[in-house]
């Protein structure tokens, strides 16, 4: 595995496509890879920015927080499989210590029975490794908005698909990788498989827009798609996860496990295509820049869309990067109230907490929603908890949302909600509080010369 694999087609499996996703949905993906016979790759997307920033903060309270921390789970029950039929496994699950993820990686390949695995670990995303805060403060940011250096939390640029193709020619088993774009997971896999040059734009679009409608897992094969008497998903409870047949040119077929739950349609595929997508015509990743707007999509069979038509432009001269800091702390805090005047009752909780909050003179932000009569749709003006022609409803929980500077702060905030057992309206109960850190993100563009990735190959224990 010196060199590009070759052939006329690979199929690429997701196994995960976030961090909070099912942990055993990869089963029926790597079971279909093996049926098929031929080349294959499984893929794993469980980053997001503020995953990222949690993972840093995790990190600095103990040395292995900094990765994703179900890697057990998720990996057990097929790495063995996987090493057997001779399918790589690419994930992002090593967040802010792709090193240690490999580590432990290796661990447990040796608690399952596979200690020759070749776990390779792609670093080199991390800013802070290559520049100090001064130097990072001082790059434009969008949007603009002032931060601390001593609020800094995490800054990572988006690489893009070459380390994963060097890893996997280097003879990895398992790549690990820390921030790379989303479809790069792809990406890096079919140039790999299929020797892509660098400048193939058209190529290499191609395989981002598989990368893209693979990286959200379940979405592309029903997933967030459901709408029960407009848009019917046959037993998500057994979903099955996406796979792409990719041939040589680019084209490619975007299909799913057999006997599984879930569906591929023209419509889920369109949907997943268009997700998160600024510019049709200009996607900007690290690798290309792809036009979809001369993308062509055909049903060929059951749960089975083919893909062509995807085209590319010579890659951005910059690298986007994501700079989180600390934007204090979220508090949130939940009752309920049933039965007769539920209504009026959550409306008379909402009233005190406000005027307590207010008589603390507690330095928070605060909103508030009384779920059951509007919560996604309410604004600042409580327009929708109060309308003119209120309905009585058989019950509602009102949920309180604070953020302040500091933990403390924010716990006193929340003592409000408990002390409504007894000081507040009859029949209130189920109080939930949480707090968790407060990420703020912003952008900016980096010099592509500054950061490459580096490959670090973790030889088999012996």
């Amino acid at each position: 595995m010196d060199k590009a694999v070759g052939g006329q087609s690979v199929r690429i499996g997701c196994g995960a496509g976030f961090s909070g996703d099912r942990l055993d949905a990869a089963g029926p993906v790597v079971q279909a890879l093996i049926d098929s016979g031929g080349p294959a790759y499984l893929v794993f997307e469980t980053l997001a920015e503020r995953t990222l920033a949690l993972a840093q903060l995790r990190r600095r309270q103990h040395a292995e927080g900094g990765y994703f921390q179900d890697l057990p789970a998720l990996l057990g029950p097929i790495l063995a499989r996987c090493q057997s039929h001779r399918i790589p496994i690419i994930g992002n699950f090593g967040a802010a210590d792709p090193l240690g993820a490999a580590q432990r990686i290796q661990t447990l390949a040796r608690e399952v029975g596979c200690p020759q695995l070749r776990i390779a670990a792609i670093t080199g995303d991390d800013m802070f490794l290559a520049m100090d805060a001064g130097a990072l403060l001082s790059m434009p940011r969008h949007p603009p908005m002032p931060i601390r250096a001593d609020s800094l939390v995490s800054a990572n640029v988006y690489l893009g698909a070459d380390g994963i193709a060097a890893a996997l020619a280097q003879g990895a088993d398992v790549v690990v990788t820390g921030r790379v774009a989303d479809p790069a997971l792809v990406l890096g896999a079919l140039v790999h498989h299929f020797g892509w040059r660098a400048d193939d734009w058209d190529k290499l679009a191609a395989g981002v827009l598989a990368g893209h409608l693979l990286e959200c897992g379940a979405q592309v094969t029903g997933g967030y798609f459901a709408d029960p008497g407009f848009k019917d998903v046959p037993n998500l409870a057994e979903v099955g996860y996406p796979i792409c047949e990719v041939e040589a040119s680019g084209d490619f077929v975007v299909t799913k496990p057999r006997a599984t739950g879930g569906c591929v349609t023209l419509q889920t595929v369109k949907e997943q295509m268009l997700y998160e997508i600024h510019d049709p015509a200009a996607y900007l990743t690290p690798d290309v820049v792809l036009d979809l707007t001369g993308v062509r999509l055909e049903q060929q069979g059951a749960d089975r869309v083919r893909v062509s038509g995807a085209r590319g432009r010579p890659r951005p001269q910059t690298l986007k990067a994501t700079v989180c800091f600390d934007g204090g702390h979220m508090g949130e805090g939940e009752i309920s109230y049933a039965g007769p005047n539920a209504r009026a009752r959550g409306l008379l909780a909402i009233d005190i907490l406000r005027q307590r909050l207010a008589m603390r003179a507690l330095p928070v932000k605060s909103h508030f929603d009384l779920i059951g009569v509007a919560s996604v749709f309410n604004g600042e003006d409580d327009r929708l908890l109060r309308p003119q022609t209120p309905q009585e409803v058989p019950e509602v929980r009102v949920r309180m949302a604070v953020s302040a500077a500091d933990r403390a702060t924010v716990l006193q905030a929340l003592n409000e909600v408990d002390a409504l057992y007894t000081c507040g309206p009859t029949g209130g109960g189920g109080v939930r509080t949480t707090v968790t850190p407060l990420m703020i993100s912003t952008s900016v563009f980096a010099d592509r010369a500054t950061f490459q990735p580096v490959v670090t190959l973790l030889e088999p224990a012996p």
